[in-house]
């Protein structure tokens, strides 16, 4: 009776796991729409927001999704870099090369086919 549980409970965790970590399960979903709205609080433009983040999200880890936080403005700067030297500033600040890089891919990326499609 026991062994029977505790197969049910393994059952229900794997079956669990499988939903939200399969390819467009839920913490995809979630991750690419906070991913969406921390661009979106940061004014980017909705379209170009929306064209990024689930790429973002797919390529990126959790982690270093984290490790971009630290671009946002600290006490003293303004919302938006005023000067190169600020912006280096702040893309130093993430130490992680790779995910600085695929931020500047995805969104000339999504600047080319928004400029193609005329938005």
């Amino acid at each position: 009776m026991r062994a029977a549980v505790i197969l049910l409970a393994l059952l229900v965790i794997g079956g669990g796991a499988w939903f939200v970590l399969r390819d467009d399960g839920m913490l995809e979903q979630v991750t690419a729409a906070r991913v969406e709205q921390a661009l979106l609080d940061n004014r980017v433009p909705p379209e170009m927001a929306g064209c990024m983040a689930p790429r973002l999200a797919d390529r990126l880890s959790i982690n270093q999704l984290r490790k971009l936080e630290r671009i946002k403005p600290q006490d003293g700067e303004s919302r938006v870099p005023l000067s190169t030297g600020e912006a280096m500033a702040r893309l130093r600040r993430v130490d992680d090369r790779e995910a600085v890089e695929t931020v500047v891919t995805v969104a000339g990326g999504c600047g080319v086919e928004m400029m193609i499609q005329g938005l």
